[in-house]
């Protein structure tokens, strides 16, 4: 392997990091790579070091991750990141293990991020061979802990795309000794073939996602192109999908495993999770499986809950610490109702000391219904809905006892049981015969069951699932098995299973060819249980306990502060005309109740204006966004939108648009097709959506009736800022809009920015382009470290008088520097291209007039001197140079 090692960086020493950055100088001197450090409240500082590694078919861009003690031995741990992310995505994890006593070396996969070559889909001869080069650089860290000369103590871990490769690594490497795949695959070829069904949004996302057909090895461009043309999938695709899955070495994966797997995944279901664990069962390896809330169509991936399983999975396989509780062999995730506190979907664990499968404890329940007929439309058009790729809100809602989903009448049949006189929990995949007739010879159904409300109107489709089945050779009639989708849910006393069984579906191809389907059921539904799988206890309230002994008084005072507690917080008028209001926001890291990304944060936005989100990285900005937008809650503060509190599912959310890491588009659609189609799926009427006046402010002319996978990067943005802007939100965010965009289309960006704010709406971006944001946005908020340092209009954040720029006859050497950030009246130095930036603390010694004698009394070269009238000048000198 060649490494090939990068112009060395490192901060300018202050403070307490002033000992570890001499000694990382030190280090990278000695020739070990690129060199930072991670400062830490609560543990040792970090140390990270990023190189391109050179693997033979590509070069790769990595990060090396570890703490503490140089030369204690410790384990090593790989992090691979998700399809169409890089290294960047796991690097708090990466930091989290570090801190935990591992090496962890993160990368970004062939054609993500810095690194070189096609995708390969984890091809063994690329992604997974690069995986192989990764553990024979590890075997040479003298801090690795080794089983034997060449073999690192290591274990993989990832999610997604990342998860998949771990289990390839495990199968193709024997000096993998531990994996922890989250949300991953088993054979790629059922995943998106599943019963010789091609689900085309999710393929068509898949390509989207990698930056277009190009992007691929020639072989898989040319197989989805073939295959997305004719509908449907051949012998060929399937086994290029799966000689790249795990599947393909599935009697070789025989390490421990640790399995998350998610329940809102239309993309990698629970039955690709149950076939990862039954293969390593029996290989006889340890594994243990857990049934996350979330997957690729959102919902909560239980970040901090799944790492800690990881990290004591890691430490009782790698560390050897037998003493550690790995969790029970199977767990669930279980959701229901909301917390009225924050409106927050309710999670309970529930748990068993063996892994159930997918068809354990089955009960009968009989269905009602005579035999039925029903059309496959011409074309397959208008489809039946139930769920769209990574449209997490559809299978949330599901999970608060929301219907979502749609029929169209005549092309479908439904088989109802009766109102259940007891409670059911569905864990697992329900079964059923049936006998299927087509009037072409072939049929494509899609089954589903509903949970049916008392009054047989209200129906809910659990995490928004269908199972596709292709029947052949049905002109006569055929007896087939119908599996249905996997799902853990409750189906409560009154309620009714539905089985809904289509003949179209919005994610699926289906025959273009009209035909007449007839189908009758041959058995009852079979429903599995997984009796001994067991819901904790939730804790009783303290108060529980000592209520007996307290005094009536007291009681009642206590109940009345708790329901004042408990009542979500009411609107406040004052705010109605106020696009934003910040008070006192904190988020916490994971794993850490000392280390914040967010603290005590507070601003407030108003109508028209144009907000800039300024930070370094790792200053708070996406993590603030997402509190925003409501996708996580912060541990203390309030955000308002318009005066309403924000939280989970609020319905002020509805005038709030938001663009956060580019928008999936299906490829083949035209640019107008994929925004209808995005309006339609959120169930609003489409007068709302004011189509036309989002067009004409993203300006795409006539591109809207091209294919999507025509258009130029600055397009596809704009279309994505167009589907953002749907509705005409009285708010907009708008994270990194112009991230990959050429300088004609930055300013095309900007113009949009600006035209959408004239109509007295508000835009929020965030940029890492400081000369962009001083000329798009009026006002800014600078944030550091998670706290903020600086808000206002723009002007007077970069013209104010509080900033000077010193120009200097020669260079001054780094302590000279520091003697002048210590002057009365200063509150920090830092280089510039053309001097010094000195920024003033407001003190009265904070003046031009006494600092210029204290320069000359120092022996500072000083050749000029004034405020300063940039914003990368201004932006260097409120976070004290550390961007």
């Amino acid at each position: 392997m060649d490494l090939r090692l990068p112009r060395a960086r490192f901060p300018v020493p202050r403070g307490p990091r002033r000992l570890f950055a001499t000694v990382a100088a030190v280090a990278v001197l000695a020739g070990v790579g690129t060199w930072s450090a991670v400062a830490s409240d609560d543990g040792p500082a970090v140390r990270r070091a990023d190189r391109m590694v050179d693997t033979g078919g590509a070069r790769i861009d990595t990060s090396y991750f570890t703490a503490g003690d140089p030369d204690e031995k410790r384990p090593a741990v790989l992090i691979g990141h998700g399809f169409g992310g890089s290294k960047s995505d796991v690097r708090e994890q990466a930091e989290d293990l570090a801190e935990d006593g591992y090496a962890v070396l993160t990368w970004s996969a062939r054609g993500f991020g810095r690194s070189t070559g096609k995708i390969g889909l984890n091809d063994p001869k690329g992604e997974v061979a690069d995986v192989s080069k990764l553990i024979d650089w590890l075997a040479t860290r003298p801090e690795v802990r080794l089983d034997k000369d060449g073999d690192p103590r290591v274990g993989v871990t990832g999610s997604s795309y990342g998860g998949a490769v771990s289990l390839l690594a495990a199968g193709h490497d024997k000096r993998v000794d531990a994996i922890a795949p989250q949300i991953t695959y088993w054979n790629l070829a059922d995943a998106l073939f599943p019963d010789d069904v091609f689900k085309k949004l999710w393929t068509g996302v898949f390509i989207n996602t990698g930056g277009g057909c190009e992007r691929f090895e020639k072989r898989l461009c040319a197989m989805y192109e073939r295959v997305a043309v004719s509908g449907k999938p051949d012998a060929e695709a399937r086994e290029l999908l799966a000689e790249r899955s795990p599947v393909a070495v599935g009697d070789r994966i025989k390490v421990p495993t640790f399995l998350a797997q998610g329940q809102t995944d239309s993309l990698f279901p629970l039955s690709q999770g149950d076939a990862i664990a039954k293969a390593v069962r029996a290989n006889h390896a340890p594994v243990s499986v857990d049934w996350i809330a979330g997957g690729h169509d959102g919902g909560d991936r239980e970040r901090d809950r799944v790492e800690k399983r990881i990290g004591t999975w890691f430490d009782r396989y790698l560390k050897d610490d037998k003493g550690v509780d790995t969790g029970p062999a199977f767990r669930v995730t279980r959701t229901g109702g909301m917390d009225s506190t924050d409106g927050a979907a309710r999670q309970r664990g529930a748990s068993d000391d063996r892994y159930p499968g997918l068809r354990n404890g089955p009960r009968a329940v009989p269905l009602g219904g005579r035999e039925q007929t029903f059309d496959n439309p011409a074309g397959a058009s208008p489809p039946a809905i139930s769920g769209l790729p990574g449209v997490g809100s559809l299978s949330r809602l599901s999970s608060l006892g929301v219907g979502v989903s749609l029929e169209f009448p005549g092309q479908f049949a439904k088989f109802d049981s009766k109102p259940l006189d007891k409670d059911l929990r569905i864990t697992g995949t329900p079964t059923v015969r049936a006998h299927v007739k087509s009037s072409s010879g072939d049929a494509v159904l899609f089954g589903k069951v509903y949970d049916v409300g008392p009054d047989g109107k209200q129906q809910v489709l659990p995490s928004q699932l269908v199972a596709p089945i292709r029947v052949t050779d049905a002109k006569d009639g055929k007896d087939v098995e119908l599996t249905l989708p996997a799902v853990d849910h409750e189906v409560q006393k009154g309620h009714r299973l539905r089985l809904a069984l289509s003949s179209t579906d919005l994610g699926y191809a289906s025959p273009a060819e009209p035909a007449k389907y007839t189908v009758s059921l041959k058995s009852d539904l079979k429903v599995p249980t997984a009796p001994g799988v067991e819901t904790a206890a939730a804790p009783l309230p303290a108060w529980v306990w000592w209520l007996p002994a307290a005094a009536a008084v007291l009681a009642l005072g206590l109940l009345a502060t708790a329901r004042r507690r408990t009542t979500a917080p009411a609107p406040d008028p004052g705010l109605a005309e106020v696009p934003l209001q910040i008070t006192d926001l904190s988020k916490r890291y994971a794993r850490s109740s000392d280390r914040y990304a967010v603290r005590d944060v507070s601003f407030t936005v108003e109508k028209g204006q144009v907000l800039g989100l300024l930070g370094p990285n790792g200053a708070g900005k996406t993590t603030t966004l997402r509190m925003l937008m409501g996708l996580i809650r912060p541990d203390a503060g309030e955000i308002r939108v318009f005066g309403h509190a924000i939280r989970p599912g609020a319905p002020v959310l509805s005038r709030v648009g938001a663009f956060v890491e580019g928008a999936g588009f299906l490829p083949h659609l035209s640019g107008r097709e994929n925004l209808e189609l995005y309006w339609k799926a959120t169930g609003r009427p489409a007068e709302d959506a004011h189509l036309a006046e989002a067009l004409e402010i993203a300006g795409l002319g006539d591109a809207l009736a091209r294919a999507v996978r025509t258009y130029s990067q600055g397009m596809r943005q704009r279309l994505a800022i167009a589907q953002a802007m749907l509705g005409l939100p009285d708010l907009l965010i708008l994270d990194e809009p112009t991230n990959g965009l050429d300088p004609p289309q930055i300013r095309e960006m900007r113009e949009v920015m600006i035209r959408y704010a004239r109509g007295g709406r508000t835009v929020i971006v965030s940029s890492h382009l400081l000369a962009e944001v001083e000329q798009s946005c009026t006002h800014l908020v600078v944030m550091d470290r998670g706290r903020l340092v600086q808000a206002g209009p723009v002007a007077e954040i970069v013209g104010s008088g509080d900033t000077l720029l010193v120009g200097l006859a020669t260079d001054i050497p780094d302590p000279l520097v520091e003697k002048v950030a210590a002057l009365p009246g200063v509150a920090s130095a830092v280089r510039a291209d053309d001097g010094i930036l000195i920024r003033l603390d407001g003190t009265e010694d904070a003046s031009a007039v006494r600092l210029l004698p204290e320069l000359v009394r120092l022996d500072v070269p000083v050749e000029s001197m004034g405020p300063h009238r940039r914003l990368e000048d201004a932006f260097l000198t409120l976070i004290g140079g550390t961007a």
